[in-house]
């Protein structure tokens, strides 16, 4: 049997080989051919444009956004390769958008003049809006101090405590004598509880935070049970924000620093230092900007100095006298 040649049919007959056919890369040529035509037509028809679309389209977005663009104006001239306009717009390069004070190099005096006076009017609506709010928390501030006042008068312990206005709000000051704490020590007094029994109640219900903050005097008595000074007026705030926290007030809104003798209430010569600047300050902090804060001090007038407080009935009677007073000058 032979394994080259043709095969053969039954009968004798030689079976030829199938004819190749030589031509089948006409059918990918003509594919691709056809492939290229789809892209040239998808290119042109992209490359067409509605002219009445897009000025539609350029009306609607000029409309939403306000401006006068040209190229939103519905102009055709550069579209149709008219447009021959070669000037170029100068660039401040010192302008700085959103400062509101530069960018002005190609305004007429006038329009300068304008922009100045409409900074100085937002200038002073702010400001006007700042010493509005300082007004109004010193208004409310001075409330929670008449509102301690009516407890500490209940509880004869008035004369224990004074009060100031500051940045930082409104400022608790208790005298830190035996009756508080012994010396040296940081365990409460009897009469310490009293006083901070007044004052809980009134704090307890404020939407602010609380800092306690411990000092100590300028005398270089030794500590007995703490290292430094800096130990005993930290120790005597916590005594007091544990107190806090255990009778209505709740731990994330109170803080504990020490001061040591770094922040005295009056001048360590006068000789009521010895006693007037070993003391606790409990401070209702303002929510007030950092800006309108700086303002309470002035908003507080008297109150920004060391005070006693008044009660709720005594502020009541001043603030009549004090109207019945105007109204006679009138």
């Amino acid at each position: 049997m032979s394994s080259g040649g043709g095969r053969k049919k039954k009968g004798g007959h030689e079976e030829h080989e199938e004819h190749v056919n030589h031509e089948r890369w006409l059918v990918s040529y003509a594919d691709m051919l056809t492939l290229l035509f789809v892209l040239f037509v998808v290119l042109f028809s992209m490359s067409s444009v509605d002219q009445k679309k897009f000025a539609e389209l350029a009306s609607g977005l000029s409309e939403g956004f306000g401006a006068q663009s040209a190229a939103f104006s519905g102009s055709a001239a550069t579209l149709d390769g008219s447009g021959n306009s070669t000037s170029v717009v100068p660039i401040d390069p010192g302008a700085n958008p959103g400062d509101g004070g530069s960018g002005t190099a190609n305004m007429s005096q006038k329009d300068k003049q304008a922009v100045e006076a409409a900074l100085r009017a937002e200038a002073r609506s702010k400001a006007s809006k700042d010493a509005e709010a300082a007004t109004k928390e010193a208004k409310n501030l001075k409330q929670v101090e008449e509102k301690v006042t009516d407890a500490l008068v209940k509880a004869k312990l008035r004369d224990q405590v004074k009060f100031t206005i500051n940045e930082r709000g409104l400022v608790i000051t208790v005298i830190t004598n035996d009756v508080v704490f012994n010396g040296n020590r940081a365990d409460l007094q009897a009469g310490g509880e009293k006083i901070l029994d007044a004052v809980a109640p009134a704090l307890a219900k404020l939407p602010n935070n609380i800092e306690v903050d411990g000092h100590t005097n300028q005398l270089k008595a030794t500590t007995t049970y703490y290292p430094s000074g800096w130990e005993l007026s930290a120790a005597r705030a916590s005594t007091v924000v544990r107190f806090l926290t255990g009778h209505g007030l709740s731990k994330d809104r109170m803080s504990a620093v020490g001061f040591s003798d770094t922040k005295p209430l009056i001048n360590p010569k006068d000789p009521r230092s010895v006693t007037m600047n070993r003391r606790v300050d409990i401070v209702v902090l303002t929510r007030l900007t950092a800006e309108q804060a700086a303002l309470l001090p002035a908003a507080a007038g008297n109150d920004s100095k060391l005070h006693a407080g008044a009660t709720t009935a005594e502020a009541a009677a001043e603030q009549t006298t004090g109207t019945t007073t105007s109204t006679t000058h009138d």
